[in-house]
């Protein structure tokens, strides 16, 4: 008897069968988000800033990315190694960008390996010339603040924490905001009502003076100002959400589904959130650009993260401050400019891949 054929794999099935790898729906989204050229290339570009932001400490540091040290390969950006350790005096971290250092390093035969910028978003350059803010020069590329920091490297990890704050304050708010208008949608009568009133009461809070007043009691933090404004930004979602489930909740499906007893929450998130989510995901891109906005615009107002934090708001500031210093100002602008113009063109990439208008060929 011969042995029954082994299952192939998802893909060499869908080969076998002649089946496309996605649906034909999707497929069309995928050639109207292609479509639009402009949308297209900026979500390429996105994520090729994005992806070179995440490696900024391998980009800018004023500590090296190895050492050759006594036969020992030592990796001071990973790793805390004292002056004795190179046979200095100080069990205080090493300096290296200090000549003391760099020469002890050499005389034992050792070399080091640099970021191509040796300086992080907190290193403070003594060497300048010039009172800081410095111009530009072939040591910092676009200047440096008021306090004699390197603006590229603000820059750099400034624009990866204006991306990770605003992408983590999206993706909760937004569920949140869907759980809540899938409630409301969904359940209706008492349930809606007083949830609508209570968004109401809610949204009228001024979110802003909160967090002056907070500001004023504690510093604060990445996660402090996160949940803040976690507070007030859930509610961005609940109203379209809250559309498509009290659209969707009467289809005869739906109806059907609750005679053969299938349960309230199976038939929301199985069957209507697919629905709800088109509508979600146009949405999230303009809501990750309003994320950012909004830390950019509190760190200028001198409200958002700690004082020293790599912050594109911050630059804006000492741009306004420092009208002899235009290359602040130009340097912030452009950055700030060119992120919300991407992710601006991404949405509109993304709101016609979901258009079931727009077909393009």
């Amino acid at each position: 008897m011969n042995e029954a054929p082994q299952p192939a794999s998802s893909i060499e099935a869908a080969i076998a069968h002649k089946r496309p790898l996605i649906s034909p729906i999707n497929a069309r989204r995928w050639r109207n988000f292609k479509a639009n050229k402009r949308g297209y290339w900026s979500f390429w570009l996105f994520l090729l800033l994005f992806f070179i932001t995440l490696f900024s400490e391998f980009i800018a540091n004023d500590k090296p990315l190895l050492i050759k040290f006594e036969g020992e390969y030592l990796t001071p950006v990973f790793n805390f190694y004292p002056e004795t350790k190179f046979g200095g005096d100080f069990e205080t971290a090493a300096d290296y960008r200090d000549p003391f250092v760099q020469e002890l390093i050499a005389k034992k035969g050792g070399w080091i390996i640099w970021a191509p910028i040796r300086y992080s978003y907190d290193t403070i350059n003594l060497d300048l010339k010039v009172p800081a803010p410095a111009p530009p020069s072939a040591e910092n590329w676009l200047g440096t603040d008021d306090q004699g920091r390197d603006v590229v490297a603000r820059l750099l990890y400034g624009f990866r924490i204006s991306i990770l704050f605003g992408l983590t304050l999206t993706v909760i708010s937004s569920v949140i905001g869907v759980v809540a208008g899938a409630v409301q949608g969904y359940f209706g009568g008492w349930t809606d009502l007083l949830f609508q009133r209570f968004i109401e009461i809610w949204t009228s809070i001024p979110s802003l003076y909160l967090l002056i007043i907070i500001a004023a009691v504690i510093e604060p933090s990445f996660w402090i100002l996160l949940g803040i404004l976690l507070l007030f930004s859930w509610v961005a979602l609940v109203g379209v959400v809250r559309a498509e489930f009290l659209r969707g909740r009467n289809f005869e499906y739906i109806q059907a589904a609750r005679a053969l007893g299938v349960s309230n929450v199976k038939i929301m998130f199985k069957h209507l959130l697919p629905n709800a989510m088109v509508a979600t995901l146009t949405f999230m891109p303009f809501i990750l650009n309003g994320s950012i906005t909004t830390l950019t615009s509190l760190d200028f107002l001198g409200f958002g993260l700690p004082p020293g934090s790599p912050s594109l708001g911050e630059l804006l500031a000492q741009g306004k401050s420092n009208l002899q210093a235009p290359w602040l100002g130009i340097s912030g602008f452009f950055s700030i400019a060119i992120l919300l113009s991407l992710l601006i063109f991404i949405g509109e990439a993304v709101r016609d891949a979901f258009d079931p208008r727009k077909t393009f060929q």
